[in-house]
């Protein structure tokens, strides 16, 4: 075979150059092209679990559920999701197209028939791995056309007969993007737990890396946003859980959670000066003027961009239920750091400076004041706002005090239940 020809073989014609230049684009090509074809698309149930939440929540227009659920119908019939149908009609009290569901019970059985025959097939003159191949394949096809019960006892059935760690933890995988998909937290939970298990046992570097993205996800949704934060952090130089959301989508949910749980410090070196953050925030004005008014201690317009950021989280459906929660704690993030730098403050100056009315602002700190939130209190007479930082050996002393009480607490329950 004779062997491939250079670049200055194929073009004489051409300068040192020009060549250098082509050989550049044709290996970015070549890079683009590989980073293409290892990128793995959402998973189609998360995909209808945005479309079904659009058409469920408030905050989308009328128009918006009409599309969500064009799209959502037009994924169904190409799948011939007869099961996913059944279930989306039965959630929304749509009335059943009887001859829709038919066609796609048909392609179904047809589709089941075929796999069911290359299993057997694999039984009789195939290997241990061509059969367990087989029978993945068709626990992974009832999740594909939604039917999660099913789904969830051929993963199961998979899981328990599957040999190696790698094999073991793709199956949870399977099974918590299941979970996810219809809401279901304690299937997730158990799975997750799970897969934490199988990793430490014997899981890869880029396994590790997955799992980080699915029990962030899972920590957000039980509202755990420090947690989730040292993860969505650590994931965002290595993210490949395509599977999940898209890397932008990802950094935001990073940016979210971050800026409710790092200290300043640590705000500035993770999020602030992250070059892969920043790259992709400077495609999203919204996000990166969240970051840079708070870092910037702008603070009037930093409540401002806290509307746009409330829309945004309403339409999240991993963030919906918790966006009055973070609007509250962004709240309390932004007063602290401004009242970080005084030992005192008058009500009108503060109000000024965030861009608020003074009953507002008075209502608002007395609120986190009584809830122990703000280290401060706020002299209605004079209307001026004091400081009063707390000592650190004493919030810690009374931290031990606190625990001490509890675990004595346990251990006579304990006693008590084993005498």
């Amino acid at each position: 075979t004779p062997a491939p020809l250079s670049l200055v073989q194929s073009y004489p014609e051409c300068n040192k150059g020009q060549l250098r230049n082509m050989s550049d684009e044709k290996v970015q090509m070549e890079v683009d092209a590989k980073e293409e074809e290892a990128e793995e698309p959402q998973d189609t149930l998360l995909v209808l679990a945005e479309h079904r939440y659009k058409m469920q929540s408030p905050y989308f227009s009328s128009k918006d559920k009409n599309d969500a659920k064009a799209a959502l119908m037009e994924i169904v019939k190409k799948n011939n999701m007869a099961p996913y149908y059944k279930y989306i009609c039965d959630l929304m009290s749509w009335s059943v197209d009887e001859k829709l569901c038919e066609t796609m019970k048909a392609a179904n059985k047809a589709e089941m028939k075929k796999m069911d025959d290359e299993l057997e097939d694999a039984k009789k003159n195939r290997g241990e791995t061509e059969v367990r191949d087989a029978e993945v394949a068709i626990a992974k096809y009832f999740s594909t056309i939604g039917d999660k019960k099913v789904a969830l006892e051929k993963l199961k059935e998979v899981l328990e007969s599957s040999v190696g760690t790698g094999q073991k933890i793709d199956i949870v995988f399977v099974l918590i993007r299941l979970g996810m998909a219809f809401d279901d937290t304690q299937t997730v939970k158990s799975y997750v737990t799970m897969a934490k298990d199988l990793v430490e046992k014997g899981g890869d570097w880029e396994r590790r890396n997955l799992l980080k993205v699915y029990e962030a996800t899972f920590l957000v949704r039980i509202r755990d946003f420090k947690a989730a934060s040292k993860l969505f952090i650590e994931s965002v130089a290595t993210f490949t859980c395509t599977a999940m959301y898209s890397y932008e989508t990802m950094v935001c949910y990073t940016v979210i959670c971050s800026m409710i749980s790092l200290d300043r410090i640590s705000f500035r070196k993770q999020i602030v000066r992250s070059p892969e953050i920043l790259q992709v925030v400077q495609e999203m004005p919204t996000v990166e003027g969240l970051i840079q008014s708070l870092y910037n201690c702008k603070y009037s317009q930093l409540f401002k961009v806290l509307v746009n950021i409330s829309e945004m989280l309403r339409k999240d459906r991993y963030f919906a239920p918790h966006c009055g929660w973070w609007l509250r704690e962004m709240r309390i993030v932004t007063y602290s750091q401004f009242l970080r730098s005084y030992r005192s403050v008058t009500l009108s100056s503060m109000a000024t400076t965030f861009g608020v009315g003074i009953e507002f602002l008075d209502k608002e700190l007395s609120r986190f004041i009584s809830a122990g939130r703000l280290n401060c209190k706020v002299d209605a007479v004079n209307r001026v706002v004091e400081t009063n930082r707390p000592d650190a050996k004493n919030s810690q002393y009374a931290e031990i005090i606190s625990k001490g009480d509890a675990l004595l607490s346990r251990i006579q329950k304990l006693s008590i239940e084993l005498t």
